[in-house]
């Protein structure tokens, strides 16, 4: 305490309460997500997925780390994997020898890696450990890598998800093709009700209405006669008739006859 302890200036204090402010700024400014077990098969290649967040952007001064710890031990992890300045290092652990390659973006913050060959013997716990200067502080994100043979692996859930998805939108389609059925049901039926109901009805009611039959000339004095009063004739056609049985021209007793009161009923 007697180096903390300063004049009344407070000079001596002051990078005490620098350091003290800086860690807690950027303590948590800086996340990293990785999960925490991936299965994979023996006989082939492993991506170990690593991405991280921070209130800072990447630079040539971004580092990251990858280590090893072997199923079972108790011993500090191996450095397996180091990426700063835009350049890949291969670890020190000769079993890792050129089959880790880098796999990430580092301006997109992912900074996941490839192992190839896998083999039961890489099972265990791989760390990524991220330094995003001046965001330091952060807890590296352990995965626990499991080697097993194919038939051992786990059932996928990205088919079930896409049958769940495929289904759902079979439903919404069947519930929109019903829908659009009662609507044109209902547009027939009151489209029926407003012409004055079924066909038969219609074909009725657009029948053409039954004309009086044509008389012939033989009828034209029962139509005369048969007139009620009051009614409005036609033009009347009149003419004299010869009663005296003479030849010529001339006319000594006549009498005046309606033929008929033409009217157009045909």
């Amino acid at each position: 305490m007697a180096a903390v302890r300063v004049s009344g200036s407070g000079r001596g204090l002051r990078p005490l309460l620098l350091a003290v402010l800086c860690a807690v700024h950027y303590a948590g400014a800086l996340e990293v997500y990785a999960p925490n077990e991936l299965f994979v098969e023996n006989g082939t290649y492993a991506r170990l997925p690593c991405t991280f967040k921070s209130t800072e952007v990447t630079s040539v001064t971004t580092s990251i780390t990858w280590t090893y710890i072997e199923e079972g031990s108790t011993a500090a992890g191996g450095v397996i994997f180091y990426f700063i300045s835009g350049k890949e290092f291969q670890g020190g652990l000769a079993r890792f020898k050129d089959r880790v390659t880098w796999a990430g973006d580092i301006n997109n913050k992912d900074v996941s890696i490839r192992i190839d060959k896998i083999t039961f013997k890489d099972n265990g716990t791989y760390s990524c450990s991220v330094m995003n200067p001046p965001d330091i502080l952060n807890s590296p994100k352990q995965i626990k890598l499991r080697v097993v043979e194919k038939d051992n692996l786990p059932v996928s859930n990205v088919p079930f998800l896409v049958g769940m998805i495929c289904a759902a939108i079979g439903g919404l389609l069947v519930i929109a093709i019903i829908v659009f059925a009662v609507v044109i049901t209902k547009k027939k039926r009151t489209k029926q009700n407003y012409t004055g109901g079924d066909s038969g009805q219609t074909e009725s009611l657009m029948s053409p209405v039954k004309q009086p039959p044509c008389r012939s000339p033989s009828d034209t004095e029962a139509l005369v006669t048969s007139a009620p009063s009051g009614t409005v004739q036609g033009p009347v056609i009149y003419a004299q008739l010869d009663h005296s049985g003479k030849p010529g021209s001339q006319i000594n007793k006549s009498e005046t006859v309606v033929y008929a009161d033409i009217r157009k009923n045909c």
